[in-house]
């Protein structure tokens, strides 16, 4: 059974999110779930180089501008994110305000700044999560680089007003 955490990211969690180890989080896949107009889950699949952090009670998003979860999490406003690391995973409900899109041709996101409403987490003492998705990069240091120049303009962004 889940149990609230609160709005505030756990130390364990704030590190696979806070960006200044994007090399470290390679592999690590989050997944982000928002209802869709109709009425079924939207589902996708985030890296590193597209979540940020920025402190324990906001998570920043760069999305791909024209994808389904795009549109999905602009209409809802809201979004849950599930995050495994160690032996915990989390469940980070979001409420989502999408800003001006970011990057130029190439690296263009649609950007949203989600305020945490609240981390739910599951943690069991007789059983441990030993992974969750994960995924290997032919060529990590094209991709690395995109993250980075990602994850940079991400941070440089003024908050969205409410």
């Amino acid at each position: 059974m889940s149990k609230s955490l609160g709005n505030q990211l756990p130390a364990d969690a704030m590190a696979m999110l806070d960006g200044t180890d994007l090399p470290a989080g390679l592999g690590a896949t989050f997944t982000l779930v928002v209802q869709g107009d109709d009425g079924f889950p939207t589902v996708a699949l985030l890296s590193v180089g597209e979540v940020l952090a920025t402190d324990a009670s906001t998570v920043r998003l760069a999305l791909w501008p024209g994808s389904g979860t795009t549109a999905a999490i602009t209409a809802a406003g809201k979004a849950t994110m599930m995050l495994v690391g160690g032996d915990s995973v989390w469940y980070v409900r979001l409420a989502a305000r999408r800003g001006p899109d970011i990057g130029e041709e190439g690296l263009k996101r649609a950007y949203f700044e989600c305020a945490i409403d609240d981390v739910l987490v599951d943690k069991v003492t007789y059983a441990k999560i030993t992974s969750g998705i994960s995924f290997e990069l032919p060529e990590p240091d094209k991709v690395m680089d995109r993250w980075q120049r990602t994850i940079d303009l991400v941070r440089a962004q003024p908050a969205v007003p409410a």
